[in-house]
């Protein structure tokens, strides 16, 4: 079944789903705010500063019209930076029909009203049908059609199926989920652990270093999405612990990478012009500090990025820190034979 789609954001990942969508048999258009950007994607066929070597189809429409790229479609992709994602659907809520499905694919958390994204697009566009994909995805993978897989998050079963059939193809398998929460909270909050995994990177630390930062982090973000009301299935399925473990690990990450410069010495300005693109775990980072303390969660590796990043804290005392603190039982909900 073909459909009629609207991505808004050009970026990688913007630019790699269009491509992912325009194979799967769908028309699809392309809007970005920025005019340099549509030009270059005209006239190059290719985003050469964020996906060289991926080319777009011919046909494929790119447009600076607003109203041009959400009009008639049968859903919607939003696909801009966290930070811009309200302004983005407050821009487009003139435009919107009722029951319009609108799919993010961008992760982060408002640091002012500590809303998830979707909650950002329902405020601002009430009459939309809101969905999230999400999962270990980085963009030049999905662009050079490696073997990937996400999971759809939607308030219907209906809505997840449909959104499912439209994105699955034979290197993009798709999963659905009704815990839109969990799914955002996995996907806001490894980021901010991702940056701790670059730092230690930096830092010139090991795997086991890595490791312990990947399972004690998935166990933070669990333990807060768990109080917020995400299901705990998903914080150990690919949108918690898959898309941890990919943030952390790989050389495409941009949270990563900026926490590596931030361990080699850089300044978190610094590390952010470095990486030249969105580092949306910087912005995620307070967020999630916040988050912990209105909900009397205790997230110290949370705590040690947010010292780093805006106090200036030296990353190797952050690291002293979190190795030195009061010696813990690993999982304190197991019981030892023979107490009660």
């Amino acid at each position: 079944m073909m459909a009629n789609v609207g991505v808004l954001g050009a970026g990688s990942w913007g630019t790699a789903l269009s491509i992912l969508l325009y194979e799967n048999g769908h028309q699809v258009s392309v809007w970005s705010i920025d005019k340099a950007e549509v030009e270059m994607l005209t006239q190059k066929r290719e985003h050469e500063t964020k996906l060289p070597g991926v080319k777009l189809p011919e046909d494929m429409v790119i447009t600076n019209d607003l109203k041009e790229a959400v009009t008639d479609r049968d859903f919607l992709v939003l696909a801009v930076p966290s930070p811009f994602t309200r302004a983005t659907a407050k821009s487009m809520s003139p435009y919107i029909k009722e029951g319009q499905i609108i799919v993010d694919v961008a992760k982060g958390i408002e640091e002012t009203t500590l809303m998830t994204l979707s909650q950002q697009i329902e405020e601002e566009i009430p009459q939309a049908d809101v969905a999230v994909l999400s999962g270990p995805s980085h963009a030049e993978e999905v662009g050079r059609k490696l073997p990937t897989t996400c999971v759809i998050g939607a308030k219907t079963r209906k809505t997840a199926e449909y959104l499912q059939s439209m994105f699955i193809s034979r290197v993009f398998r798709v999963y659905t989920s009704p815990d839109i929460l969990g799914i955002e909270l996995g996907g806001s909050l490894k980021n901010v652990i991702a940056l701790a995994a670059g730092i230690a990177d930096g830092l010139g630390y090991g795997d086991n270093t890595k490791a312990a930062l990947i399972t004690r982090g998935i166990a933070e973000i669990a333990r807060l999405g768990v109080k917020m009301g995400g299901k705990i299935e998903t914080f150990t399925g690919l949108t918690g612990i898959g898309d941890l473990i990919v943030t952390c690990a790989s050389v495409h990450s941009r949270n990563r990478k900026a926490g590596f410069l931030i361990g080699q010495g850089r300044t978190m300005e610094q590390a952010m012009e470095e990486v030249k693109m969105v580092v949306e775990g910087v912005y995620s980072a307070k967020a999630a500090a916040k988050l912990a303390k209105e909900y009397g969660v205790s997230m110290p590796i949370v705590d040690q990025v947010n010292a780093v990043l805006f106090e200036g804290k030296n990353p190797a005392e952050a690291v002293d820190e979190l190795m030195l603190r009061e010696h813990k039982s690993e999982h304190a909900s197991l019981p030892w034979p023979g107490e009660a």
